[in-house]
């Protein structure tokens, strides 16, 4: 079983102690040579700035291929173009294409009059530009607002085939709902590659809330598996146990490549990594 390649996302601070959570993280992380680390958008760009200052500090001080977040809420092409071209004159060279999720107290995603309709929309512009490899999101669980089953696969199909190089899903918790998205993507003749998107359990509860937001199904027997491991103060330990035989199950499968959701919490991706084989391979050294 072959080592896989890792990734990690990270998003933005908003205040001075989110700042040296983020910093901690690439830290503790980046010494695992992950392939490419990602920096979240907030909804409706609402992080747009801090994500620049992110990646500019990712680049130039720690050397990482860096891919930045790219939404087309609330803007007009010509606007979240240009931001591509800002990402572009910093030297990031990937982008996670996504449609974006509206902004909080709206009721759903509008399209601006001047705006990209979908992500389809924005990869297809983004690849004719030539600047990126493009990344798209993908959903072993039905997204939300998908009509059915099928939509997440074509949807995910027009993506590639509007220029997108490979996907990363949502994240999940039962394997057979990545092997069956796996096999019905390939069905429907798509052939790039769908890494999977890994969450390590930092708050149970929380993961259960959001999940129920984002349709992500969670395996009958977690609830009362985290409830007992909280109450006996092990809950790490079994976030670490989940997490990590869902990835040495998915290698076992054949996946090469795993995308870390680190919420700036690095010690449960840090260790799963570590139980999987993953050291670091030097010292972190910084660029400047």
């Amino acid at each position: 079983m072959t080592t896989p390649s890792v990734s990690f996302e990270f998003f933005p601070p908003q205040g001075l102690e989110a700042s040296f959570r983020l910093w901690n993280s690439v830290n503790t992380l980046a010494p695992l040579d992950p392939a490419f680390a990602s920096v979240t958008y907030g909804a409706g760009g609402s992080t747009r700035d801090l994500t620049h200052e992110a990646l500019g500090t990712l680049i130039r001080q720690y050397g990482l291929n860096v891919a930045g977040h790219l939404t087309c809420v609330n803007a007009t092409r010509q606007e979240t173009l240009a931001i591509a071209k800002r990402y572009a004159d910093l030297g990031v060279t990937e982008i996670v294409a996504l449609r974006g999720d509206a902004p909080k107290g709206d009721a759903g995603f509008q399209t601006h009059p001047d705006g990209f309709a979908s992500s389809v929309e924005l990869v297809a512009a983004l690849a004719e530009t030539g600047d990126f490899r493009i990344r798209v999101a993908a959903y072993p669980d039905r997204h939300p607002e998908a009509l059915d089953a099928n939509s997440d696969i074509e949807m995910l199909k027009l993506k590639f085939e509007a220029g997108a190089d490979s996907a990363i899903t949502q994240y999940f918790y039962d394997i057979d709902s990545f092997l069956r998205f796996r096999d019905r993507s390939a069905t429907a003749g798509i052939t790039r590659k769908i890494i999977p998107g890994i969450l390590p359990i930092e708050d149970w509860e929380k993961t259960k809330r959001f999940s129920a937001r984002c349709n992500a199904a969670l395996p009958f027997w977690m609830d009362d598996a985290f409830a007992k491991a909280t109450r006996d103060g092990v809950h790490d330990l079994l976030a670490i146990s989940v997490a990590t035989e869902l990835c040495s199950d998915l290698m076992d499968e054949g996946v090469e490549a795993l995308h870390f959701y680190t919420l700036n919490q690095p010690h449960l991706t840090r260790n799963i990594c570590k139980a999987l084989g993953i050291e670091p391979v030097q010292s972190l050294q910084k660029v400047a």
